[in-house]
């Protein structure tokens, strides 16, 4: 009676067209060898994955310069703004590849890009004190580009970043400028009694607040609704740019000299949550993915860098034989690709994700890339998949420069445990890295 019940059960499959469904045992005593077959699958997984790791999407030609800074669109994803060293600016059609504008918008370095918080209009700073508004569409009948408003500063500018919500923006270098984009003079003006702020940035979460970078290796905050810096914090070496996570209102990260970066908490800056090590140069830029997990990292070294919040060591580097010292990064804003500015005058486009297939998938083939992110992270911690997916190949002077930075440290360590062996107990004590980072908070 039960052959025929599934003979019929196959003949309506058949003729509807449809799979025929499989029940599945979960019992483990039927299944012995499941845990290695799951473990192969794992290994083949993680070979597969460095096999198809080409993070290498495209590159924008066009500037006849070396690239400064970007200025990222807040709805746009295909549209990217750049700006050179010789003072030209260039939007960009990602999809396309292609230059949509190009024009000369300051005398000298273009210091910083930012695209107002509705998105019609952007605005540029430079070497020449000028602060530019320009309109985000394209002229029309191959007009000449004019700005829409100009201001000029009393004094130099080095930094920019826009409010998230409303026309606010502020400006840094000598001092700290609160602006109006209705007004041409300054609402407020912030200042510690430091020399340069070289970068500035709004938190995108408690949106009022913001941090700027001092050329006093110092670290100042603002809020934008005071009439003074909130407070100030000394790190043991100048930090080149700041950024907030955009998820978690309280962390942000800085790219210091001394090859590292520090991610802190605001709510607690004696010491750094965590420092990212693997650089081997000063850290230009840093730059966070909208998810608030990862950041990318751009260096002297020639190299970009992708971080994960909570570990020390970057999980992928990207490289090519051309590319010079990078100078910006940034982020896409649907979390998928990153995008760096070097000296050799070229933007190149990276994958977020190396091994990431472009394009439509279909449902079975997104289950099965499920699938096998799920064993990859179940069998991480065994020794042949850990080393695999490690594995990452360097250029040369990075290589023998992360050998000589590895024989300094272990010289220092060794050298101070020699002074603490042969000193009296208690007097040379342990002292972690972190505690080592911070010199002064200032209130």
């Amino acid at each position: 009676m039960n052959s025929i019940k599934v003979r019929c059960l196959i003949m309506f499959f058949s003729k509807t067209k449809t799979l025929i469904p499989v029940k599945r045992n979960y019992d483990p005593d039927l299944h012995p060898m499941e845990a290695t077959r799951e473990y192969v699958r794992a290994l083949n997984a993680t070979k597969l994955e460095r096999v198809f790791a080409k993070p290498f999407v495209g590159n924008l030609d066009g500037h006849r310069d070396g690239v400064s800074v970007f200025g990222k669109h807040p709805s746009h994803l295909s549209t990217l703004c750049s700006g050179a060293y010789n003072g030209e600016v260039r939007v960009w059609d990602l999809p396309s590849r292609q230059s949509t504008r190009n024009f000369i918008a300051h005398d000298g370095f273009v210091r910083g890009i930012c695209y107002t918080n509705r998105g019609d209009r952007f605005i540029t700073i430079g070497d020449d004190k000028a602060i530019k508004f320009w309109n985000a569409e394209k002229p029309e009948d191959e007009e000449d580009e004019e700005p829409i408003n100009t201001i000029l500063s009393r004094t130099s500018i080095h930094g920019i970043s826009h409010h998230r919500k409303s026309n606010i923006y502020a400006t840094s270098g000598e001092v700290c400028y609160i602006w109006d984009e209705t007004r041409s003079e300054p609402l407020k003006t912030l200042k510690w009694g430091v020399d340069t702020l070289h970068s500035v940035s709004f938190n995108q979460v408690e949106t009022s607040l913001l941090a700027a970078c001092a050329s006093d290796r110092s670290i100042i905050f603002y809020d934008q609704r005071e009439v003074k810096p909130l407070r100030k914090v000394i790190l043991t070496m100048k930090s080149n740019k700041l950024a907030w996570n955009p998820q978690q209102a309280f962390n942000f990260t800085v790219a210091n000299e001394d090859f590292n970066l520090y991610t802190f908490d605001t709510r607690q800056l004696k010491n750094p949550i965590k420092i990212h090590y693997d650089h081997v140069s000063a850290v230009t830029d840093v730059d966070y993915s909208p998810t608030g997990k990862e950041f990318v990292t751009g260096s002297y070294d020639k190299t970009v860098r992708i971080y994960e919040i909570h570990k020390s060591h970057s999980r992928e580097i990207y490289h090519t034989k051309r590319m010079q010292r990078v100078v910006c990064v940034g982020w896409s804003y649907d979390s998928k690709y990153v995008f760096s500015g070097s000296d050799e005058m070229n933007i190149r486009l990276w994958k977020a994700k190396a091994h990431e297939k472009l394009g439509v998938a279909r449902p079975r083939e997104k289950a099965n890339f499920n699938y096998q992110e799920a064993l990859k992270e179940k069998y991480a911690a065994h020794p042949q998949i850990r080393k695999i997916a490690r594995h990452r190949h360097v250029p040369r002077h990075v290589y023998n420069a992360q050998n000589k930075m590895r024989k300094i440290k272990d010289k220092e360590q060794k050298k101070e445990g020699n002074i603490r062996k042969h000193s009296k107990p208690g007097t040379k004590p342990f002292v972690p890295a972190k505690r080592k980072t911070v010199i002064k908070e200032e209130v």
